[in-house]
């Protein structure tokens, strides 16, 4: 099913901009490769560029949904350097993008951010929010609210792209229940992650939060049993962007002709900052913990031999390499192979998708629908689901999922 075959907008979400409405997308980790793309984007659409390329919904004729060029971007990082800066860091534009929106990116400055190296260890900056962890959700919030004032732009979201953070022990008392996570504010519980602390300030502030990383945060039981109390939208984690896209992709092709995966090996290089922080080995399990599961509750059985493989290669940069064997059974105990190379862009695959979050999420806001968003499944690798319901991987499936939302008045 086509997003463009069932939904289709004359003006694909540029020509009404002049008169709807504006969304203000407040990014924890305003300044990575990611971000720094996501906003180079809008800025060339509101330049004049009609380039939708890449933008899934950029043909969906859904009221409600703000359009691309009414969306402005701010937030936090660790690394305070100026956007125009971290797009050339990055390199993730060639120069004749960079030179379009130099000149606007060079006036948007990240807000200085809450940081662990506890919980990130690979990754740190001079651009940092001292204190307390209640000095640190003050703080947000307070950004969160002069944001709003300063610029009259009224609905907004928050999406993390902060780098992966360690995973904490699910089972702490801390992260159970509403008070406890208060009580553990107060104490500036260990438990509690930066993650946490920007989806604490979120929901409670009344802004959808997305969390495009696999770090841990509106999905534990205190914070989204709070966004169900609070009606706010919440959604993630960890965006499938790359090689889990493929797979979600692949593998329901596999079931509906009964060939057998016997097995599925997987390597990924990378060299921005997000396989800088993937290097150390307590990040990189959050990764993995996000990607394992995908396979077998796609084809309803144990893949024996499902390895993942992600290796820091700083030569690479933002161009990821993902590459798979799969190794398959068919008719008669015949096996066959299939191999994918991805040479892909890490930033192009996700900073669309990160866009669509946002304006999904939004519009939920606007219908009143709050708490977990499972709509928005599709952007995930482990999606965010209901206590007791299953977690949907299958693309195909997620895809009409989020057409049958879109779609509903």
């Amino acid at each position: 099913m086509n997003l463009e075959e069932n939904y289709t907008m004359p003006d694909s979400g540029l020509d009404a901009a002049s008169t709807a409405r504006h969304l203000g997308v407040l990014v924890v980790g305003l300044g990575g490769a990611v971000a720094s793309t996501a906003v180079a984007g809008i800025e060339m659409l509101r330049a004049g560029s009609n380039d939708l390329a890449g933008l899934p919904l950029a043909n969906v004729g859904t009221a409600g949904l703000a359009p691309y060029r009414n969306i402005h971007f701010a937030g936090w990082d660790l690394h305070g350097e100026d956007l125009a800066s971290a797009v050339r860091e990055h390199r993730v534009l060639d120069r004749d993008q960079t030179e379009m929106v130099e000149d606007v990116l060079s006036t948007v400055k990240p807000w200085p951010a809450v940081g662990s190296v506890d919980f990130c260890k690979n990754v740190d900056g001079t651009n940092k929010i001292g204190g307390s962890h209640r000095d640190a959700v003050d703080q947000i919030r307070s950004d969160i609210r002069n944001y709003r004032q300063s610029t009259g732009v009224g609905d907004v979201v928050m999406i993390n792209l902060a780098s992966v953070e360690r995973w904490p022990d699910l089972k702490l008392e801390v992260l159970q229940t509403a008070a406890a996570f208060e009580c553990g504010l107060d104490a500036s519980d260990p438990a509690i992650s930066p993650a946490m602390l920007y989806a604490y300030a979120a929901i409670v502030e009344g802004v959808p939060y997305g969390n495009f990383t696999p770090s841990l945060a509106a999905d534990i039981p205190a914070l989204t049993r709070l966004a169900d109390e609070r009606n706010v939208p919440v959604a993630g984690k960890d965006g499938k962007t790359g090689q889990t896209f493929i797979k979600t992709v692949l593998a329901p092709a596999f079931r509906a002709r009964s060939l057998y995966v016997e097995g599925w090996f997987s390597t990924n290089i990378l060299g921005n900052r997000d396989g800088l922080a993937l290097d150390n080995a307590d990040s990189l399990r959050s990764k993995l913990n996000t990607k394992g599961s995908v396979l077998d509750d796609i084809l309803g059985y144990p893949v024996e031999d499902h390895l993942v493989n992600i290796q820091y290669y700083k030569p690479r940069g933002d161009n990821k390499e993902a590459w798979d064997n799969i190794d398959l059974v068919g008719f008669m105990g015949q096996k066959m192979q299939m191999k994918v190379n991805f040479l892909c862009r890490d930033s192009i695959l996700a900073a669309p998708l990160v866009i669509e979050i946002a304006r999904v999420l939004d519009l939920a806001k606007q219908r009143g629908k709050g708490g977990i968003q499972e709509q928005l499944g599709i952007f995930f690798k482990a999606p965010m689901t209901p206590a007791g319901r299953r977690e949907e991987h299958s693309f195909p499936v997620q895809q009409s999922n989020l057409l049958d939302w879109l779609n509903a008045a």
